[in-house]
C-alpha cells in the first residue's frame, strides 16, 4: 500500500505543478484578497473538483462519459463561450487589492474555478489519461490509497498556493504584479477556450 501512495504522491505533483490557468487563478486570488478566508471558498472549489475528476478516473466513469459525441461537442461549446466571458473579466479587472475594486465577487470566483477546473481539457485528459491509466495497476485498498493521496496532494497544492500568493500580496502595494498576474492568467484562459475551439472543428 505504502507503494502505491508513493506514487499517488509523485503522479499529482508531475501534474499539477506546471503553470496552468487553474494555478494562476488559485494564486491570483490568494494575492488579491484582503484575508485569506475569502480565498477559501475558492481552494475547497479547486479542491473539489479536482477530486471529483480524480474519482472518475480511478473509476474509470470519466471514460464512459467521454464516450458521448454529443456530450462531448456541447461541453466544448459551453465551455468555449464561459472561458471567452471570463478571459475578459479578469483581463480588465482593477490591478489594485482595494476591497472596493475586486475584480470578482466570491460567486463569480467559484464559477471561474469551476470553469478553469471542468471545462479545461488539458486537465481531463491528464486526469483521464494518466491518473486513470496508472489507476489500473492497483486494486481495492491499494487502489483507494492511491486515489486518496493524489486528491491530498491536489488539496495540499491549492492551499499552499493561496497561501504563497497571500504572502506576495502583502509585499505587492504597488499592484503591479496583480496587473501582470490578472493578463497572465486572461491570456491563459483564452488560450485554452481556442484549443476547445478547434477541437470543435
Amino acid at each position: 500500500m505504502s507503494e502505491a501512495i508513493v506514487h499517488g504522491i509523485i503522479l499529482a505533483f508531475s501534474l499539477i505543478l506546471p503553470l496552468g490557468a487553474q494555478n494562476v487563478f488559485v494564486f491570483n486570488v490568494g494575492a488579491r484578497q484582503p484575508s485569506f478566508l475569502k480565498v477559501i471558498p475558492v481552494v475547497i472549489t479547486a479542491g473539489l473538483c479536482d477530486t471529483i475528476l480524480i474519482l472518475m478516473a480511478v473509476l474509470g466513469v470519466s471514460l464512459i462519459v467521454l464516450s458521448f459525441t454529443w456530450l462531448k461537442t456541447v461541453l466544448l461549446a459551453v465551455g468555449f463561450l464561459f472561458l471567452l466571458y471570463m478571459g475578459w473579466s479578469v483581463w480588465k479587472s482593477a490591478p489594485n487589492g482595494d476591497e472596493s475594486e475586486l475584480s470578482m465577487t466570491i460567486k463569480k470566483q467559484v464559477l471561474f474555478a469551476v470553469s478553469v477546473s471542468l471545462l479545461n481539457p488539458h486537465a481531463i485528459l491528464d486526469t483521464v489519461g494518466v491518473i486513470g491509466t496508472n489507476a489500473l495497476s492497483y486494486k481495492g485498498n491499494e487502489k483507494l490509497a492511491f486515489a486518496a493521496a493524489t486528491i491530498a496532494v491536489s488539496w495540499i497544492w491549492f492551499f499552499g498556493l493561496a497561501l504563497t500568493g497571500r504572502l506576495i500580496g502583502r509585499i505587492d502595494h504597488s499592484g503591479k504584479w496583480f496587473s501582470y498576474l490578472n493578463k497572465i492568467s486572461a491570456i491563459l484562459i483564452w488560450s485554452v477556450a481556442l484549443f476547445l475551439l478547434t477541437k470543435l472543428f
